[in-house]
């Protein structure tokens, strides 16, 4: 480890590292992403600006956990075949048409997402997707970036939906009937917008054109589905599947976090089924995780310079009345919530906003609610600006199907805007003129 002097300078260079780093990201036709994050956080501890055990303590261990856990049990229901079945299900209810695979795939994802965690939705959904659209011969990338939208989007519903809003509610003394009554309502409005233009959007680009114009070639395929399956595990895998998911739910009350409980259900199954770990841990996307392990440690590398703690206090210092305080807040988490990992950011805007709210003359409740909207919907912004982006990416990409940074960002770009500016704009309606 190199020591480069002041804290002035581990504090400059943290940024041009995280600024770095995201070049190359975006850079991806020159550098993968995984790579580049992995150098990045390893060149944040070679200069100094974390050491081994700040490095270690900056990655999220429950997000991490998560990934490995739910990524276990998903393989093994792969295996069992469970995934074929929903996949000849959903093209059956469908019937194969591109307007109603969407509209289907966005909508379930979006109310699963708030009762889950992000990632877990994704894990479900994505290998239906990918296989549904292969099959009808269409574009998989388009209908995969819609339903990631859609589980940043639901997420932010509830306490338990997005890491955001559980930090808030820890801090901010919120419970999970405070987060139904303030932001619910807000998020189905907004989902629903936010899937119109989406929609709109895909339309226009002619991803929603049926590819199969023969009627007895889509019945054929419909019905000459080749499934295969293995009862007896697949019956193991949705118990424990069932039995995370009220964990999942509990894990308050129970003082354990998600990805322990995750993690720990997956070391069960893998027990009880028996089947070879080699097999299962093969299908778990290592890549991916490689890529968060980087990521977390350049993105300490900015909180533990004091860049975050910075910025909130900026934020914080600008705000002089509840209207401006929605406005800029949400305005400003969204976009940072789009560049970096929203977790940090919330965690030290909500130290912010506990002393804004002991000194502030003016009630501090509607910042709480705009912090949650900005850092959950902002993670549609970019590729790296959520999980389950990160997640659905690589999904994507073992199964051939890459998503680009720039393709996402077109995509995604349009939609943060839109939902960000009406979910935000329904808070300020909802505090501003009806003062509820």
């Amino acid at each position: 480890m190199i020591g480069l002097g002041s804290k002035e300078n581990l504090y400059w260079i943290s940024i041009l590292l995280f600024v770095g780093t995201y070049a190359m990201i975006i850079l991806e036709k020159f550098f993968h992403r995984v790579p580049a994050a992995l150098l990045g956080g390893t060149l944040a501890i070679f200069l100094g600006v974390v050491t081994p055990e700040g490095a270690w303590e900056a990655i999220d261990h429950n997000t991490m956990f998560l990934l490995i856990g739910m990524m276990v049990i998903v393989s093994v229901l792969i295996e069992s075949g469970f995934f074929s079945i929903l996949s000849y299900v959903a093209l059956k209810f469908t019937k194969g048409d591109p307007f109603k695979i969407i509209l289907t795939f966005t909508m379930l994802t979006a109310v699963l997402s708030a009762f889950l965690d992000n990632v877990t939705t994704v894990l479900f959904m994505i290998p239906i997707l990918i296989s549904i659209t292969s099959k009808l011969k269409l574009k998989p990338v388009p209908y995969i970036i819609a339903t990631v939208l859609a589980s940043n989007i639901g997420g932010t519903a509830t306490l338990i939906g997005d890491p955001p809003n559980i930090i808030i509610g820890s801090l901010g003394g919120f419970t999970f009937m405070d987060f139904i009554v303030n932001i619910a309502p807000i998020v189905v409005i907004t989902h629903i917008i936010g899937t119109i233009v989406f929609i709109g959007m895909m339309k226009y680009q002619g991803h929603l054109e049926v590819k199969m114009t023969d009627a007895e070639e889509l019945k054929r395929i419909i019905e000459g589905q080749k499934i295969e399956y293995d009862v007896i595990l697949m019956r193991k895998g949705l118990i424990v599947f069932g039995i995370t998911i009220i964990l999942f739910f509990l894990h308050h009350v129970l003082h354990l976090e998600a990805g322990t409980i995750a993690l720990f259900m997956a070391s069960v199954l893998m027990l009880w089924s028996r089947e070879n770990p080699e097999k299962i841990f093969e299908r778990v996307e290592w890549t991916t995780l490689m890529f968060f392990l980087g990521l977390f440690v350049v993105i300490g590398g900015l909180e533990h310079s004091g860049v975050f703690e910075d910025a909130a206090h900026m934020v914080a210092g600008v705000i002089t009345d509840p209207i401006s305080g929605i406005l800029i807040l949400g305005g400003l988490s969204a976009f940072i919530s789009g560049i970096v990992d929203n977790i940090p950011f919330t965690m030290a805007m909500s130290y912010v906003l506990i002393d804004l709210g002991k000194t502030a003359a003016f009630n501090v409740e509607p910042l709480w609610w705009a912090l949650a909207l900005g850092a959950c919907l902002g993670g549609n912004l970019t590729i790296i600006g959520a999980s389950a982006n990160v997640v659905a990416a690589g999904l994507a990409e073992r199964e051939g199907y890459p998503i680009k940074f720039f393709d996402f960002v077109k995509q995604g770009t349009p939609v943060t805007v839109v939902t960000v500016i009406v979910a935000l704009g329904l808070l300020w309606l909802k505090y501003i003129i009806f003062g509820v």
